[in-house]
């Protein structure tokens, strides 16, 4: 499953190179290993080195794709672009292909760690909507180094019900999160990024900002929340409000389908709805990539084709359930889910969105010391 955006230190980047795949799953349930090895062993052109998100593939399409090119996939987990990072930049484990998110693929292009995409062995690029490689430009400005993958907001998720006994309307904006009367019903992301772009987008700034003043502003009204949330969590958000457990969450766009038919499963006597805050959000992008020192780069370009064929790209939607940028897909999605808009908002409603931006370390130390400031008040 997509995770929040962290900020590690080095202690944990460099527990992310010495653990990394541990318990990680390989594509056909055993358990695969990270080691430096493999750098030999990716020499072979019938292999394919995939590194990706938990939860972030159908098994059944890296089948699909083993069978129909002979090709074997060997299949390794992260949970967050701050530990993938550091594997790739070290060089001793060669992936083929990866699957880093929008401002972390701008640090890879920037730092000379990604190889071009020949995109004459990708030609089902074409099945990617135009407005995707649009917004891929925001981090890779000429469309050479990433194929869209899935795409997501970052919005709120709130309990009619608890609301409505809590005397309190539903939210329509970033703001509402610091209503004193949500007092303990309140989750936020556990995430340096998202919790700054909350507070960051509340009083009108780029969730990109790197104003000294505009982060202390931010800081400060996450200070401020604090005493209102009951917990700073990241995947627990959809558990906990199916649960009744709070009446608000920030969360990611991706879980609104399986959050939707869990109350309906569970028969529930309220409902949980998703509003993207009028103030702008986090329009996100993941995207495979070819790390540089790939072994087996035309094999990656031919599991990036792959994955770019609608009815592949529809299975993987309908495991993964975040949105597909694949226009082919989607044209093959019932009419129902095409007009479910907690999915697949109208473009309209996506003013002032922001793709997060890589920006420099420098920057990133403030974001981090200031979050320490908010998470130790």
């Amino acid at each position: 499953m997509k995770k929040g955006v962290f900020m590690s230190g080095l202690a944990a980047a460099m527990a992310a190179i010495l653990l990394a795949g541990c318990g990680s799953g390989a594509a056909n349930g055993t358990e695969s290993t990270v080691d430096s090895n493999r750098k030999d062993s990716a020499e072979s052109s019938d292999e394919l080195y995939v590194y990706n998100w938990g939860e972030y593939i159908d098994e059944s399409v890296i089948t699909q794709f083993e069978e129909e090119t002979g090709i074997r996939v060997i299949y390794d987990l992260f949970e967050t672009n701050e530990e993938m990072y550091p594997i790739i930049e070290a060089g001793a484990v060669t992936y083929d292909v990866v699957c880093p998110s929008d401002y972390m693929i701008q640090k890879m292009v920037e730092n000379d760690m990604l190889a071009e995409v020949n995109f004459d062995n990708v030609p089902n690029i074409d099945q990617i909507d135009p407005a995707y490689m649009e917004m891929s430009t925001a981090f890779d400005p000429e469309n050479k180094y990433s194929v869209p993958y899935c795409w997501g907001t970052v919005g709120i998720l709130y309990n009619t019900k608890r609301l409505e006994e809590l005397g309190v309307a539903p939210p329509t904006k970033w703001a509402d999160l610091w209503d004193e009367r949500l007092s303990g019903e309140i989750l936020m992301q556990d995430s340096v990024r998202d919790a700054f772009m909350v507070a960051l987008k509340k009083d009108g700034f780029s969730m990109n900002t790197s104003a000294t003043n505009e982060l202390e502003q931010a800081k400060q009204a996450l200070i401020d929340q604090k005493p209102l949330v009951q917990a700073y969590v990241i995947d627990q958000v959809r558990d906990k409000m199916i649960g009744g457990e709070a009446a608000v969450g920030v969360i990611y766009s991706g879980e609104m389908l399986y959050i939707q038919e869990e109350v309906a499963n569970l028969g529930l006597d309220y409902t949980l709805e998703y509003v993207l805050p009028t103030e702008g959000t986090n329009l996100w992008l993941d995207c495979w990539v070819i790390p540089k020192n790939a072994k087996n780069k035309e094999n990656a370009e031919k599991w990036m084709d792959f994955l770019c064929r609608p009815e592949i790209a529809k299975a993987n939607f309908e495991y993964i359930t975040y949105p597909t940028p694949n226009k082919g897909a989607f044209d093959l999605l019932d009419e129902e889910l095409q007009n479910n808009k907690s999915v697949f908002p109208d473009t309209g409603s996506l003013v002032n969105c922001e793709v997060f931006r890589y920006l420099g370390d420098d920057v990133d130390r403030v974001y981090n010391d200031f979050w320490k400031e908010v998470k130790s008040n």
